[in-house]
């Protein structure tokens, strides 16, 4: 059975033959799924110039990137696959991409990931970040390093320690969602989950009278129980669970690296007020982990 019928990729104007548009592409092969490809076209025609001009300059541009579109969508097409192309001019790329979301209703949104340099990030919210937290469908941000088509190995990352995640089903939804992807890909599905030792030194600030070394071992045994019951609940073997010790940005991504993962599956939440500036594990993830990622919401 398909997991997916209908993806949407966000395709990058400059290129076409992007790493999402051969994993948008590979996914659609694999699962039969309907294609639909958008590029989102910010103004960048010069104010000062005469309004007719800049209107005609435009449609000439638009013209231009749906021809380019339709030109990429052939081969796709030769090869039996559904796929429907839109250009579109906006002065709000996410707006107008929640709207399409919205619309086509899609089982997986498909982007590159975009490398923002850190100076800019304190300064403005990434597009990327936005799509982490405000996308109404997972999504699905495409590295282009060292790229497989198809994934080969995926890694759900959980995070059993977490009341909220059980409360929303977020750690369900998760191994779901990895599930699937690996089923439809034919590839490797490892559950992992980062312990970060320090979490019992927190839970310890109260004063508990336990040594600090003694709650990190009971801490630290009970989550390994958790852990080992989630994953044989869904069938992950013990040969495929890793549970790894350290600080979960840094933990996560050098497990990522070891196994050679090609997507990593992480949970999102819309994070409010300050703590938006410090970003999620995911968001960050964006930039350290060696592989894509697919984003889950609660």
């Amino acid at each position: 059975m398909s997991q997916y019928k209908r993806l949407f990729l966000i395709a990058d104007p400059v290129n076409l033959q992007s790493a999402a548009m051969q994993r948008a592409a590979a996914l659609a092969s694999a699962s039969g799924a309907e294609l639909h490809i958008a590029v989102f076209i910010e103004p960048v025609v010069p104010l000062l110039l005469d309004k007719d001009l800049r209107d005609t300059a435009r449609k000439n541009y638009l013209q231009e990137q749906r021809y380019k579109l339709n030109e990429a969508a052939k081969p796709l097409r030769a090869n039996g696959l559904s796929v429907t192309c839109q250009a579109v001019f906006t002065d709000d790329v996410l707006e107008e991409i929640g709207q399409y979301a919205a619309e086509l209703q899609p089982d997986l949104l498909i982007k590159d990931v975009r490398h923002e340099p850190l100076l800019k990030r304190v300064f403005t919210t990434p597009l990327d970040w936005h799509l982490l937290r405000e996308s109404p469908v997972p999504v699905h941000l495409v590295s282009a390093d060292n790229l497989q088509a198809l994934p080969r190995r995926v890694i759900a990352a959980v995070d059993p320690s977490r009341p909220e995640t059980q409360i929303s089903g977020l750690n369900e939804r998760i191994i779901h969602e990895a599930i699937g992807l690996a089923l439809q890909c034919n590839a490797e599905l490892h559950l992992l989950y980062a312990y970060d030792p320090a979490q019992a030194y927190v839970t310890d600030a109260g004063g508990s009278g336990l040594a600090w070394a003694d709650l990190a071992k009971d801490m630290r045994h009970s989550l390994e129980k958790l852990f080992a019951s989630l994953a044989e609940e869904h069938g992950v073997p013990p040969e495929r669970q890793q549970f790894v010790t350290g600080a979960a940005r840094t933990a996560i991504s050098e497990c990522a690296h070891r196994l050679e993962a090609d997507v990593l599956v992480m949970g999102t939440v819309h994070r409010q007020g300050d703590n938006r500036l410090l970003g999620s594990t995911t968001e960050h993830l964006l930039h350290k982990a060696p592989c894509s990622i697919l984003a889950i919401k609660p």
